[in-house]
C-alpha cells in the first residue's frame, strides 16, 4: 500500500477515536452494560476488546520502531486477562487512554517511517507496512465502534471515512469470510452494485466464494450502500440493521440466504 493510504488511514483512526471517545465520555454506568451489535458483548466488553487490541497493537508497533522482539502470545493473554478483570467503568476509562496513545503513535510517524517501516503482526507470513497494519486496526475499530453505536441507534452506519478506505480490501477476505456451504450446493452468481462510494463487481458463490467481474447474466442483483456491504460480510446484517435501500432481485438467493453465507465470526 502507499504512504498516501497510510496517511488517510491514520486520519481515519483519529476521527474514529475522537467520535467514539466523545460518546463513551457521556456514558452512564447503565450504558456501559447495555447490549451492542456484538450479541455476546455489552458496551464495556466491546471497549475492552478495542482497548486490549490497542494495547497489543501499540506494543507490536513499538517493537518494530525499536527493533526489539515482537510481544508473544503470553503477552497477549496477559493483556486480555487484565482487561477481563476490569470493571465496566475501568474498561471505558482505560480504552480512552490507550487508544489515544496508539493513534498518537501512528500520527507521530514521519513520512520515511510510514513508507519504510515493516511491522511483524505475528499471524501473517511476513511483516507488513504501516498502511497495512493501520488498515487492519481501522477495520477492527470501525466495526466495533458500530457495534457500540447500534446498541443505542438501530440505524447506525459505519463511518464514511472508514468505509471508503476499507471497501477495496474486502475482496481479498471474501474467501475467508463467506460460508457458501450454507446454500446447500446451489451455485449463484450475483451482480453487486454499491453506492457511497460506487462499486460494481460480481460475487460467485459455489464450492468457494470469489469476487470478480460483474457477470453478464447474473442470477440476482444486490444493490446496497457500501457501508452495509462491509457490515454484511462481517455478519452485521440483521434485518433491523438493514436499510430499505438494500435490495436483492432474482429468485436464486434471498437476503436471508446471504446472511447465512456471511455469519460473522
Amino acid at each position: 500500500m502507499t504512504t498516501d493510504h497510510a496517511d488517510l488511514t491514520i486520519k481515519a483512526l483519529r476521527t474514529g477515536h475522537d467520535e467514539l471517545a466523545s460518546l463513551v465520555r457521556g456514558f452512564t454506568a447503565d450504558d456501559l452494560t447495555h447490549a451492542t451489535g456484538a450479541s455476546e458483548w455489552d458496551v464495556s466488553q466491546v471497549l475492552s476488546h478495542l482497548g486490549s487490541g490497542a494495547e497489543i497493537n501499540l506494543a507490536v508497533l513499538d517493537s518494530a520502531l525499536n527493533g526489539t522482539e515482537r510481544p508473544d502470545g503470553d503477552f497477549n493473554r496477559s493483556v486480555w486477562a487484565r482487561w477481563d478483570a476490569m470493571t465496566p467503568a475501568e474498561r471505558a476509562e482505560r480504552f480512552l487512554e490507550v487508544d489515544e496513545v496508539l493513534v498518537r503513535r501512528y500520527e507521530g510517524l514521519d513520512a520515511p517511517t510510514r513508507a519504510d517501516l515493516r511491522i511483524d503482526l505475528g499471524f501473517l507470513p511476513a511483516p507488513v507496512d504501516v498502511a497495512t497494519a493501520a488498515t487492519m486496526r481501522l477495520s477492527e475499530f470501525a466495526h466495533h465502534a458500530w457495534d457500540v453505536r447500534v446498541g443505542f441507534d438501530s440505524t447506525a452506519a459505519l463511518a464514511p471515512e472508514a468505509t471508503r478506505l476499507l471497501l477495496d480490501q474486502t475482496a481479498a477476505l471474501i474467501g475467508f469470510l463467506a460460508k457458501p456451504a450454507a446454500l446447500d450446493g446451489r451455485q449463484v452468481a450475483l451482480a453487486v452494485r454499491l453506492t457511497s462510494p460506487d462499486r460494481s463487481f460480481g460475487l460467485e458463490l459455489g464450492d468457494a466464494a470469489t469476487v470478480g467481474d460483474t457477470p453478464d447474466r447474473p442470477d440476482g442483483v444486490l444493490t446496497a450502500p457500501a457501508e452495509w456491504w462491509l457490515r454484511a460480510v462481517t455478519g452485521r446484517h440483521a434485518p433491523d440493521h438493514t436499510p430499505a435501500s438494500v435490495v436483492l432481485t432474482g429468485d436464486a438467493i434471498t437476503l436471508d440466504d446471504l446472511r447465512r453465507v456471511f455469519p460473522g465470526f
